[in-house]
């Protein structure tokens, strides 16, 4: 029986469940917004760089951005201290734009394709 997931998909997955936690209960920069959401995690072959895709409501996503890159040292010392990986990954973090692209076609639909008016509902 072959394996059903590679090693990098469940390091991913594995990170993507710490790091939630770990950015939500340890972070305390008062620029961060309260609610980050780790939306995904790719990481490289060699499972040396993980490229963390997040998404924020409602805030400054550059500054977002900065605040979780100048932190990644600390996080990627934080992963290290709950996990057994032998190598950590070097972590990146990326603002994932697929929600606010998903927001505008869906505008878009709506624009072009109307609710219709139930004569019944009058």
């Amino acid at each position: 029986m072959s394996n059903e997931f590679k090693r990098s998909d469940r390091v991913a997955e594995m990170l993507q469940r710490l790091l939630s936690q770990i950015i939500q209960q340890e972070i305390k920069d008062p620029r961060m917004p309260s609610f980050v959401t780790i939306s995904a995690v790719k990481m490289s072959p060699d499972l040396g760089h993980a490229k963390i895709y997040f998404t924020v409501l409602n805030s400054d996503v550059e500054l977002t951005t900065q605040i979780l890159n100048a932190a990644s040292s600390y996080l990627r010392t934080a992963v290290a201290r709950s996990t057994k990986l032998r190598i950590v990954p070097h972590l990146h973090f990326v603002y994932d734009e697929s929600i606010e692209y998903g927001r505008r076609l869906s505008k878009l639909i709506d624009e072009v394709n109307p609710p219709e008016q139930n004569d019944e509902q009058v």
